[in-house]
């Protein structure tokens, strides 16, 4: 491949990851005026990354997160989808892929479930330190427990939705938005 070749490569790299920023930051903001989908938009802002990871590589889906993250807690009015975006949904699928090509299944999901806490710690800190007003009303310590069982069990099943859409995107519309 020439140089001029490779400039071109590397250019429509940039071009697409920063489309995909400024789309990721459009759907947290979604998430953040309508506070009933705020998690629901940073998964599906996740996807992005997801694209990335198998379009692009390299250090780009990192690059995505990181600058979608950003700007999404400078600027959002509400900041849970941001936060959880950046906390937890927006690296977890490119982690997830170097984990599962790394690892075989019976260490990758224990290794993928120690981050999934460690999100969720940082998250409940975050949330209980820098923001308690989105914490406001949860004050029952069985309540927490309640809800921290939820989560494992809709993070296990996020982690396998996951796996399928991954599937279904490259067996099914790679073909349409694969970049050449």
């Amino acid at each position: 491949m020439s140089s001029i070749e490779k400039r071109k490569q590397q250019t429509k790299k940039m071009v697409v990851s920063a489309m995909l920023c400024a789309l990721g930051v459009i759907l947290l903001m979604l998430g953040s005026f309508i506070e009933v989908i705020d998690l629901s938009v940073s998964v599906i802002a996740s996807l992005l990354c997801v694209y990335a990871v198998i379009e692009i590589g390299g250090i780009y889906p990192w690059l995505i997160w990181i600058v979608t993250s950003v700007i999404s807690l400078l600027f959002l009015p509400l900041k849970t989808p941001a936060l959880f975006y950046a906390l937890f949904s927006g690296f977890y699928p490119i982690l997830k892929e170097k984990l599962e090509k790394k690892f075989r299944p019976t260490i990758a999901i224990p290794l993928k479930l120690a981050v999934f806490h460690i999100s969720l710690l940082l998250m409940y800190g975050v949330l209980r330190f820098f923001l308690p007003a989105q914490l406001e009303g949860i004050v029952w310590d069985w309540f927490l427990l309640v809800l921290y069982v939820a989560a494992i069990a809709v993070f296990l099943i996020y982690d396998y939705a996951l796996t399928k859409v991954i599937s279904l995107y490259l067996f099914k519309f790679r073909k349409y938005f694969q970049l050449k």
